[in-house]
């Protein structure tokens, strides 16, 4: 047996195990215990060392090796294939969802928090969901289970971060806890969130809790003669998965703006 299994490269530890369930017996065994098997049976244990690496259980294997045939073994790759598939697609998919808390939790590290920034940000793709109802002043709760509800029908991950759109900055600053629409971050999303010139703030706490934040995007965009142009995005950086203190979640607030036209170009503008 010691032979064989250096030739094969199959632990006699396993090959006692096939012979023992009736996988792969030797050809003769003696008194001593001694198992011979002949070169014959190299083909047969090629067999196994194939079926079983692609993941095809003992059983199964030790029921087509009694009669094996082209058709059953297609068969058996085909399932396989289909199992590989789906495993695959999860892989992707989880990997793409580390990929995208890493990128959140090393933007919130490298955040400067008490600072309002006017840059580009490159166009990204999001899962929209439908239009929020707060109904008879709802809290933050009704609306974000009935996303979550409706998920599975608009094929929306879960585990993917979630953020929150507001139509324009006067939604904002009217309801700061009441997003227009939830969306998630997934990557292979189909719409979008535009690239294009925003002004970017952050601020701690809870859902919703925007503290003086909507205050200072104002008071900048005032300064620096900028006009809110359109969405506003809020995306938590750091949330649940990487804090355990609620009120210390980083929320990044992104609003779409473009430069104050002079008074005498809107006046004449209105002629």
């Amino acid at each position: 047996m010691k032979a064989f299994s250096d030739f094969t490269g199959i632990s006699q530890s396993t090959l006692r195990y096939y012979d023992k369930i009736g996988l792969f017996c030797p050809v003769l065994r003696k008194e001593n215990n001694y198992r011979y098997y002949s070169p014959q049976q190299i083909i047969t244990v090629k067999v196994i060392q194939v079926l079983s690496g692609l993941g095809v259980p003992l059983k199964q294997i030790s029921e087509v090796e009694k009669a094996r045939q082209p058709d059953t073994i297609q068969e058996i790759l085909t399932g396989q294939e289909s199992l590989l598939n789906a495993q695959i697609r999860h892989i992707r998919e989880s990997y793409a969802i580390i990929h995208t808390f890493r990128r959140l939790i090393q933007a919130g590290c490298a955040a400067n928090e008490s600072e309002i920034t006017d840059c580009f940000m490159e166009e990204q793709p999001i899962v929209m969901g439908q239009v929020n109802r707060f109904e008879n002043n709802a809290l933050f709760y009704e609306p974000f289970i009935r996303f979550c509800t409706q998920a599975p029908e608009l094929r929306i991950n879960l585990a993917y971060p979630i953020g929150g759109y507001f139509e324009s900055m006067d939604a904002f600053l009217a309801e700061p806890a009441q997003p227009t629409r939830f969306f998630s971050l997934d990557p292979n999303g189909q719409h979008q969130k535009a690239g294009g010139r925003y002004l970017v703030g952050y601020t701690r706490g809870y859902y919703g809790e925007m503290n003086d934040l909507p205050g200072r995007l104002t008071a900048y965009a005032q300064t620096h003669k900028l006009r809110f142009n359109g969405p506003l995005y809020v995306i938590y950086l750091h949330d649940e998965v990487s804090i355990k203190d609620p009120d210390a979640y980083l929320a990044q607030v992104s609003v779409s703006v473009v430069p104050e036209r002079p008074r005498a170009a809107r006046m004449n503008g209105r002629v």
